[in-house]
């Protein structure tokens, strides 16, 4: 899979975020999506090869994986990645149109295009609290899936076609492990990361509307 869109999408937006979300982006980027390019994917790479069952009865093995395994989750992670990612776009766009306001009317419009003020400041809250949404309910969908955020050894099946009670064996269960672990670390991360710079910006532009209150009632 190509993820150049993503790369492109995350230097976009690091133009016109704060520093925490700067900082957002670097995780997303080094800790979460190179980290499945370079490590992740290799690992789930042949999962459903490697998954054996201790009876060759045909199709067990295929309704057992289907039943442990209703996504992959190499697939839910890419799917996470990309989902917490778009967001962003909002951002993107509404500079982009403010860029296109100033050249329709030939005028500077705004003190700069990429400032978070007005109507920015709004799409970037939105794409903020969508984001931290989006984590949260990606968590609790690997969580439900997978039956807490664990890779077992050994799973028991006793699904039909298969005639009694089976064990089926999972590869690489430890390894899997470490990096469904390390997937919640940085989801948790990114999520902590979203609050601080939506606690952030409201309460800087909090304090900037009641200086100017304040200075308007002084005049």
């Amino acid at each position: 899979m190509r993820w150049g869109f993503l790369c492109d999408l995350l230097s976009g937006v690091n133009k016109y975020s704060t520093g925490i979300g700067r900082i957002w982006v670097a995780v997303v980027f080094i800790f979460r999506l190179l980290v499945y390019i370079v490590a992740a994917e290799n690992i789930w790479k042949y999962e459903h090869d490697e998954f054996e069952c201790n009876i060759k009865q045909p199709g067990c093995e295929n309704v057992c994986f289907d039943h442990f395994f209703p996504v992959s989750h190499i697939s839910l992670w890419a799917l996470q990645l990309i989902m917490v990612s778009t967001p962003s776009l909002l951002v993107v766009f509404h500079v982009a149109y403010r860029e296109k306001r100033e050249k329709h009317h030939n005028q500077k419009l705004y003190r700069s295009p990429g400032e978070i003020d007005g109507g920015l400041l709004h799409t970037y809250l939105i794409s903020l609290i969508l984001k931290m949404g989006l984590e949260i309910v990606f968590l609790v969908l690997f969580y439900k899936l997978y039956n807490g955020f664990k890779v077992p050894r050994l799973v028991k099946c006793d699904i039909r076609p298969c005639p009694s009670t089976v064990e089926c064996f999972i590869s690489k269960p430890t390894e899997k492990m470490i990096f469904l672990c390390f997937l919640v670390a940085t989801s948790c991360l990114c999520i902590v990361l979203n609050l601080s710079e939506l606690s952030y910006l409201i309460f800087k532009y909090s304090i900037k509307c009641y200086l100017k209150r304040y200075i308007k009632k002084r005049q």
